[in-house]
């Protein structure tokens, strides 16, 4: 079993400060109105994630919800460049994806995404069996819909999306140089991109905060922005980080898969080393205004790869 770990840090569902309904420009929101066929008359903000674009659900007049995003491409412009490329990808995901469907989008001063909405929770934390193996299902169904990713979508590979994490590892030499292991985990790391490698489409960012549960217990993979082409077996890997630092038994669970049952244990560790330096790295950035929770989430994060690594490999 893992060892303890202090709780999840952040506030879980209350972690993005986001643009709400009524400060979108008029003719913006007579658009969207225009598009979901009905008057908006409440306004339900996501206020989950680290991004702060426009993401609400939508109640209209008539009764029909939509989920929506907007990010201004003069204000916003990382952000619309996310929402875009989510809009691109959406549109190109086949019929059985677990992803809820992209029903219009706009490209212009403001990039905008009407998404299907789907009637659900996100998963409990700290994490339940129940709810990581509906995850965990839902990216089986994605890679076996997904491999080979559809023509179109001109994803970088694992190993150029990787390959600046094991940079990351640099930074950890100067912020902790007494770190133990700590060359031995950079060589780890750096080994990392020579089992990355695959034919799946790999969401990478697969967390309790981008994923829905609905009535059947079915999971909704949601916010598509910079999927990449690779091994099958890297989002369930990355989905169990958080699960294992609420104190479930990881190591069984990727024992148990089908996607992660037969892969070596020395490509699990090399993987889950990129993953240790990139969150301890990143933890040591500046803290961004739009996001104040980021860099908790970030160090809890490194500091569960950290130990789930140091368990694996026998560190003291």
């Amino acid at each position: 079993m893992p060892s303890t770990l202090d709780p999840y840090p952040v506030p879980a569902g209350k972690t993005a400060r986001r643009l709400e309904w009524s400060f979108l420009p008029p003719t913006l929101r007579t658009y969207i109105e225009r598009k979901c066929g009905s008057p908006v008359v409440e306004a339900i903000s996501q206020t989950s994630g680290f991004t702060p674009g426009f993401a609400s659900v939508l109640v209209c007049a008539d009764g029909s919800r939509h989920f929506v995003k907007a990010a201004s491409v003069k204000a916003q412009r990382l952000f619309a460049d996310s929402y875009r490329e989510e809009a691109r990808k959406l549109a190109l995901l086949p019929p059985g994806v677990p992803g809820p469907r992209l029903l219009w989008h706009l490209d212009d001063d403001w990039v905008v995404l009407g998404i299907a909405y789907v009637e659900g929770r996100a998963p409990r934390r700290p994490w339940r069996a129940g709810d990581l193996d509906a995850a965990l299902d839902a990216l089986e169904v994605v890679a076996d819909a997904l491999t080979p990713p559809p023509t179109g979508l001109d994803l970088d590979t694992a190993e150029d999306d990787f390959r600046p994490l094991v940079a990351m590892w640099d930074r950890v030499r100067s912020t902790d140089p007494d770190l133990p292991h700590l060359e031995e985990a950079a060589a780890l790391a750096g080994a990392a991109l020579d089992v990355v490698g695959g034919e799946t489409l790999v969401h990478t960012d697969v967390r309790d905060d981008n994923l829905l549960l609905d009535a059947e217990g079915r999971a909704w993979i949601c916010d598509w922005n910079w999927p990449i082409v690779g091994a099958a077996w890297i989002d369930t890997l990355l989905t169990l980080v958080g699960p294992r630092g609420d104190g479930l038994d990881a190591d069984e669970v990727l024992a148990s898969r089908r996607l992660t049952r037969d892969v070596p244990p020395e490509s699990i560790d090399r993987v889950l080393a990129l993953l240790a330096g990139y969150f301890m790295a990143s933890a040591t950035e500046p803290v961004p205004p739009t996001s104040p929770h980021l860099r908790d989430h970030q160090r809890w994060h490194g500091e569960v790869c950290w130990r789930w690594l140091g368990e694996r490999r026998g560190w003291q």
